[in-house]
């Protein structure tokens, strides 16, 4: 079923494409909620008249994006966890971990962005990528060092 799309759809497409998905997938969820709508003769005129300003937006987004990437490059994030004798440490590092550290230097991330296999479960350095815009993607530094304390001898 053809559809246009009325928001940007992670894994799908950007606002303003017309897309061949299957129908139940149309039908039952992109276009009762709004985020597609089905690409008929009047629709795709509509569209044509609107996809200027499609195209700026999706410019602007990427300028945006292009910027939060050159800033994110320098971040280092040091994150101190209780870990055993070996490096592992007692529950992890997640997302949300990950977010709330970079909101407290000023950052503002989106959890649903990062691109984390699994929560970090050791200690040690690790580059953390960032989904943010289907074009550009970014990375930055997690550092997971132990809370003990050091003991001198």
């Amino acid at each position: 079923m053809e559809i246009i799309l009325t928001k940007d759809i992670a894994n799908l497409g950007l606002a303003g494409q017309v897309l061949n998905v299957a129908p139940g997938h149309a039908r039952n969820y992109l276009l009762p909620t709004g985020q597609a709508l089905a690409a008929t003769a009047g629709n795709l005129k509509a569209l044509a008249k609107k996809r200027e300003e499609f195209e700026n937006r999706a410019k602007q987004a990427k300028e945006l994006a292009l910027e939060q990437k050159s800033s994110l490059q320098t971040l280092v994030l040091t994150m101190a966890r209780k870990a055993g004798e070996k490096g592992k440490l007692y529950g992890a590092v997640t997302p949300q971990d990950i977010v709330s550290a970079a909101e407290a230097q000023g950052f503002e991330l989106d959890r649903k962005k990062l691109r984390l296999a699994e929560p970090i479960k050791t200690l040690g350095d690790f580059e953390i990528t960032i989904r943010l815009h289907p074009d550009v993607t970014g990375s930055f530094k997690v550092k997971v060092v132990s809370d003990a304390p050091e003991v001198e001898e």
